[in-house]
């Protein structure tokens, strides 16, 4: 049976770094997907450490060839590729363990010919969360086009690692990259691609590590006028796709803004800057663990254990949302409504202190998930807090639903039907041995 999605990675004397990257792809949630490593004629170790890993793990295959440069490896390994999506990465860098699982969630969700995602620059021990579409809805190809329009030279929009792909559309166009230009190629790949995709999804959560700056195209070999001429085909191309894309009249009025990506672009590629304000230590992104807590015994590791499952599937569900983790943990609680009276009962059930709890109810109040009442209960100086949930969180409680649903479903991997029952009846026992104590 053919896997769900092809993962390929182009390798070319990356030994520093392409255990990284491997390891970051084995370890995906998401286990349907067959892994393709193109050896491009590596002179280091990278050969032998992707040949490692495919005498250990049956979904990897190496390919070795000749050095003959990335666009022709990815060629190659699209040409061999079995998978319904096709997935990009580069050597260098490395993706979360949610990245190919909230990838293909999407494009079967939405039935999505092309997903886009958010993803970190990484520049030393620093990192940043970079993004570009805020629109948390599905797109038509003009609409996905007026946003690239808006900023077209940006890595977001011209490279290929921080999408999804459809291999039949791939198939049937003949689309490939092309190995005459060493210049915005993974750029043209998308934009002949973008041409025959019809529906679009902009997922709004950071999944890949974008480690290293590209060299300019001086450093890497090309000469000034093959580099002017690459340029201007690339402009040309640009140009001709926007003119396909907009009727005549739209072209007409959004001329000035398409050329916009000769300045954009004038610069030696579409790199981007080395980091983005607002950027916080490299391992500070994502939730953190105590690994010695997660593997010992005792009630307070079990608690901790939970908590901290928990915390990891709501934090994808958070982060799409543009939500704390504290945030949504919050809002998860009060989708499962138990008449709460006050504000220090509800601070006490979802473990935050009472200054915190009125600081995201401002938040989500302001976001228009919920509206708060307060009443002054008659002859005493108490209030009876109210808090009715709004339309507008309901796509925000399905995401945190579906994570609940992850959570319930990793608790549980592996129990047969006899042992559900037993857990669920033993569980009901201790619930009341607790309350006989408690209540």
């Amino acid at each position: 049976m053919n896997p769900t999605v092809s993962i390929i990675v182009p390798v070319y004397n990356a030994e520093d770094y392409i255990t990284r990257c491997i390891e970051s792809i084995i370890s995906q949630e998401y286990t349907d997907f067959e892994l393709l490593l193109v050896n491009d004629g590596s002179r280091d170790a990278s050969g032998a450490i992707c040949d490692a890993f495919a005498s250990r793990d049956s979904r990897i295959q190496v390919i070795h060839k000749e050095n003959t440069g990335v666009s022709d490896s990815r060629n190659i390994a699209i040409s061999q590729a079995r998978g319904t999506y096709i997935q990009f990465l580069d050597s260098d860098d490395w993706i979360t363990p949610d990245a190919t699982k909230l990838l293909v969630r999407s494009a079967k969700e939405y039935h999505c010919d092309l997903v886009i995602a958010d993803f970190y620059r990484v520049a030393g021990e620093r990192v940043s969360h970079k993004g570009d579409i805020e629109d948390d809805t599905v797109m038509t190809k003009e609409e996905f086009a007026a946003h690239m329009m808006e900023n077209p030279a940006d890595y977001y929009y011209g490279v290929l690692w921080n999408k999804l792909y459809r291999r039949d559309i791939l198939e049937e166009h003949h689309l490939r990259m092309d190995t005459s230009i060493s210049w915005c190629e993974d750029f043209m790949f998308n934009l002949e691609y973008i041409r025959y995709a019809e529906v679009f999804y902009a997922l709004q959560v950071p999944i890949y590590y974008y480690l290293k700056r590209k060299g300019s195209l001086v450093s890497q070999g090309a000469s000034i006028s093959k580099t002017i001429k690459m340029k201007r085909m690339v402009f040309e191309y640009y140009n001709n796709f926007y003119k396909h894309i907009l009727d005549e009249d739209d072209y007409e009025k959004n001329r000035l803004q398409v050329y916009r990506f000769l300045i954009d672009a004038a610069s030696d590629g579409i790199v981007p800057p080395t980091i983005l304000p607002g950027s916080q230590k490299l391992g500070n992104e994502r939730i953190s663990f105590n690994l010695e807590a997660i593997a010992r015994d005792g009630i307070l590791m079990d608690a901790y254990r939970d908590r901290k499952l928990l915390d990891y599937y709501l934090e994808s569900a958070a982060l799409k949302n543009s939500l704390t983790l504290k945030d949504a943990t919050l809002l998860l609680c009060l989708s499962h409504p138990h008449g709460y009276k006050s504000r220090k009962e509800l601070a006490d059930f979802a473990n935050i202190s009472p200054r915190a709890l009125s600081l995201i109810l401002q938040k989500l109040s302001a976001r228009g998930y919920i509206k708060v009442e307060e009443q002054r209960i008659p002859k005493t100086s108490k209030r009876r807090l109210n808090i009715t949930l709004l339309p507008a969180a309901d796509p925000v409680i399905a995401d945190l639903s579906i994570a609940q649903s992850e959570f319930e479903q990793a608790r549980f991997d592996g129990f047969s039907e006899e042992e559900l029952i037993q857990y669920a009846h033993l569980s009901e026992k201790i619930k009341k041995n607790i309350q006989k104590i408690l209540v």
